[in-house]
């Protein structure tokens, strides 16, 4: 038995380590090049966010569905143009507008569907936000993916090789305190090392904003598990082999987005220079 579930999770590691080799390439591409392939795929990310998230709350990506990816393309179309306070203004707007629909379409959980609104909505215009900068704005974009996906590998094997208390059991069983340290630990070296490679001024403060970034993705991981344990599903889909649905894979990403872009304009507005 014991063999047994030791093959069944180095299976499931491989598929996801192939998924992720396969997927990762593109994207960062995308990011990195800009208009019109970045554009184009935050775009594709919120009809697929918009549809995953209708079905979680017991939809099929009908009429409520729709509206939530309409809202979303309006957001990014706003935030592409420079127009972030008319984003927020069409994000704003999408909660009540996706609630009536969906109470019109006689959904059991209209104030869920509304939600995604903001949960979908305001990440992917955080993620345009930072990729605006005219210098190393793409940068800063790689390097939030990479911090937060440092934190979802740090946290499996430090989880898996140290056991312990868990971190959250009525929400997600599986995550413990040694893995969230773990994945602490490899986004501060992915954080201040990516930071230092790329000539960055400061990457003990890249090294620190690592640290506080893997406590929000993994908050943003427990958020989606929340979500799913509530409307009693698995993962939010069956896009990526091994991860689930989009929303399963960038989970992470929807919290810890919208913290950077704030702590950015906090301490001054303006996405830092890598050079």
């Amino acid at each position: 038995m014991v063999r047994r579930v030791a093959n069944t999770r180095d299976a499931t590691l491989s598929l996801r380590l192939m998924s992720a080799l396969i997927v990762t390439p593109p994207v960062l591409a995308a990011i990195y090049y800009g208009w019109p392939f970045f554009e184009l795929l935050m775009v594709l990310m919120a009809v697929l966010l918009a549809a995953e998230w209708d079905r979680l709350c017991g939809g099929d990506f009908g009429l409520s569905g729709a509206g939530l990816a309409i809202f979303g393309v309006g957001a990014l179309a706003f935030a592409a143009a420079g127009g972030y306070g008319w984003s927020a203004g069409v994000i704003a707007a999408g909660v009540p507008a996706v609630y009536l629909i969906a109470r019109m379409a006689r959904r059991r959980h209209p104030a869920w569907a509304a939600v995604g609104s903001m949960y979908i909505g305001l990440p992917l215009v955080a993620v345009v936000w930072l990729r605006s900068a005219p210098d190393g704005g793409a940068w800063v974009v790689i390097w939030l993916v990479a911090v937060v996906a440092a934190t979802d590998v740090g946290a499996y094997f430090a989880g898996r090789g140290f056991g312990g208390p868990k971190l959250a059991p009525a929400i997600s069983p599986n995550k413990t305190w040694a893995g969230l340290a773990g994945g602490m630990l490899a986004a501060g070296l992915v954080g201040g090392g990516g930071a230092w490679l790329a000539g960055y001024a400061a990457p003990g403060s890249a090294f620190a904003a690592g640290l506080g970034l893997a406590v929000i993705s993994q908050a943003g991981d427990l958020v989606e598990s929340a979500a799913k344990r509530y409307f009693g599903v698995k993962d939010t889909g069956t896009l990526i082999p091994g991860h689930g649905g989009l929303m399963d894979r960038v989970d992470g990403l929807i919290t810890a987005a919208p913290a950077l872009a704030a702590l950015i304009w906090w301490s001054g507005g303006q996405v830092p220079e890598w050079r």
